[in-house]
């Protein structure tokens, strides 16, 4: 098996010259946590060396502010429409960054990842741009909408039972039987600095923002953010959102290393690995100012409030961030410059019916 555009740690740190492999807990095998650190050495020259990449291909997503949103908190609201990205998230990005970047060879074995959805859809896609075969390992319960669309795209799909099996397992064990590349959802340098430029462009549109909130799965586009935000702008705050039910980087940050989680239902499905990424932590121990959690009723809320007062149709993982500030889980806004990332919008239209026959939050129009 082959690891795309595999970065060589330092020599003190290196191995094994095989695939990077993954981590689900601390007790698990795979790369320590330092070593982590020193293969990410992830820059903002990387993350624009990424946005040249997508240039042309990536959608550059409208950034969108709502008087009645910034009423309503008491502070300037900035929205990065992700939801409004090839594929209907973020993902693209990383994905596509990333499988650029495979040799020749590479290519012509394919590449292999596991997903929810959001990058599953990005690498089936990526994969149909760039002529590269592409297998998902994909979760019984993932969402309709996210299954039809990476089947839509020709990628292989193959299920598992999300409470009875170890998706990594699976991919690493498909990769090794087929020669693929194994593409991560955020646990590699490449996929992290394409998500950094979310942040790149946001931050080019709107320069002097004083807080950025980013939801967290994985972890890899809190990351690439987090990089390109102090980059060009040090003294902003980072702040991370996570579901109440799936906090494996709220405690991880708690502890002072990766600790894992028991499987979540949130409705959040995007936001639900049960540990973060190497790679990602090492970044966010660095970056982040805290990490607040929000309950599912509270990200419901936010999904209803998008679409009844922007008219933005945001899934609960992409909602999470607005559910924080909605909420008034982060204190202090007031008169602040906010940027939030709405990182996706594919919902299953009978789950996004379910949520809105519920009471909607009331607000001014936006």
């Amino acid at each position: 098996m082959s690891q795309f555009g595999e970065p060589s740690p330092p020599s003190h740190a290196r191995t094994n010259p095989a695939r990077t492999p993954f981590v689900a807990a601390p007790a698990a095998d795979g790369i320590p946590e330092e070593v982590g650190a020193a293969v990410s050495g992830i820059t903002i020259d990387d993350i624009r060396a990424a946005a040249r990449r997508l240039a042309g291909v990536a959608y550059r997503t409208p950034v969108l502010r709502f008087p009645g949103l910034d009423d309503l908190v008491g502070a300037a609201v900035f929205l990065k429409c992700e939801n409004f990205q090839r594929c209907g998230a973020f993902k693209f990005r990383g994905a596509y960054n990333a499988m650029s970047q495979l040799s020749h060879e590479q290519r012509r074995r394919g590449a292999v990842s596991f997903s929810s959805g959001n990058h599953a859809q990005g690498v089936a896609l990526a994969g149909k741009i760039l002529d590269i075969p592409a297998a998902i390992v994909m979760p019984h319960d993932a969402p309709a909408v996210k299954v039809e669309a990476t089947r839509r795209y020709g990628a292989e799909i193959i299920r598992y039972h999300r409470y009875r099996g170890n998706r990594e397992e699976i991919a690493g064990r498909l990769a090794d039987e087929r020669g693929m590349a194994l593409v991560p959802s955020s646990d590699h340098p490449h996929v992290v600095a394409g998500q950094g430029t979310v942040a790149l462009e946001l931050l080019e549109d709107v320069p002097d923002l004083d807080l950025l909130i980013v939801a967290i799965g994985g972890g890899g586009l809190i990351a690439g953010c987090s990089i390109a935000a102090h980059a060009l702008r040090p003294q902003m705050r980072i702040i991370g959102v996570e579901p109440e039910t799936a906090n494996d980087s709220y405690l991880s940050l708690q502890m002072g290393r990766r600790v894992s989680t028991a499987p979540s239902d949130s409705i959040a499905d995007g936001l639900l690995p049960t540990a973060p990424g190497v790679i990602p932590f090492s970044v966010m121990k660095e970056h982040l100012d805290r990490i607040v959690l929000v309950s599912d009723d509270e990200i419901a809320d936010a999904v209803r409030y998008l679409v009844m007062q922007t008219k933005i149709v945001v899934e609960p993982s992409g909602a999470a961030p607005i559910a924080a500030l909605l909420s008034g889980r982060i204190a202090n806004v007031e008169g602040r410059r906010i940027g939030i990332v709405l990182s996706g919008g594919n919902i299953d239209a009978a789950k996004l019916a379910e949520i809105l026959s519920c009471r909607v939050p009331a607000s001014t129009t936006a």
